[in-house]
């Protein structure tokens, strides 16, 4: 008869140790926000970073080495300095020596300066461009215009969603059999 409650007690602790911890600090924070973007605080730094349009991950990872922040940490458990921080190194990334070579924009068309764009920013400014090409009729423009591949792609076995509708190979059609042809004539 002990072995039925022991059993049961093994059971229980065992059911214990495999749930999913939910009890959490009075600090976390379910929601950071990070360069105008809302991130989820039970992601890590590193991960949660990239949620931002404009970051990879190589930036992700700069930006938390530049910062001193351990881009394992859970994002929730950032205190105020450190999101500060992270929100002012995407802000200003020359004040943080970052290359040239991780920033998006270098040498801008209309400033010439070097900038690192986020968000609705980064839209914006391709979609500039493209509009730029475009107009001045350049290559790039011209397939754009026409909703080609840009880039040197071939295009005869790819990019068949922009060619409409697809046809198979159409056959001539084929001679009526000798014997057919016969039986018109008697008639």
């Amino acid at each position: 008869m002990e072995e039925q409650p022991r059993q049961n007690q093994q059971r229980q602790n065992s059911a214990v140790a495999k749930a999913p911890t939910t009890i959490q600090d009075e600090n976390f924070k379910h929601i950071i926000r990070i360069g105008n973007t809302d991130l989820d605080g039970n992601k890590r730094i590193y991960s949660a970073l990239r949620k931002i349009k404009g970051i990879n991950f190589m930036y992700s990872n700069m930006l938390c080495n530049i910062t001193n922040t351990d881009k394992y940490k859970k994002a929730g458990y950032l205190n105020e300095k450190e999101v500060e921080l992270l929100d002012d190194a995407l802000r200003n990334p020359q004040k943080f020596h970052v290359p040239f070579w991780m920033i998006n924009r270098r040498k801008d068309y209309e400033t010439g300066e070097d900038r690192h764009l986020l968000g609705g920013d980064l839209k914006f400014s391709v979609e500039n461009d493209i509009r730029r090409v475009k107009k001045i009729k350049a290559y790039k423009g011209v397939r754009h215009m026409i909703g080609q591949p840009v880039r040197g792609q071939r295009t005869r076995s790819n990019f068949r969603r922009n060619k409409g509708k697809v046809m198979g190979v159409q056959r001539s059609k084929i001679a009526a059999p000798a014997g057919d042809k016969k039986d018109d004539k008697k008639k």
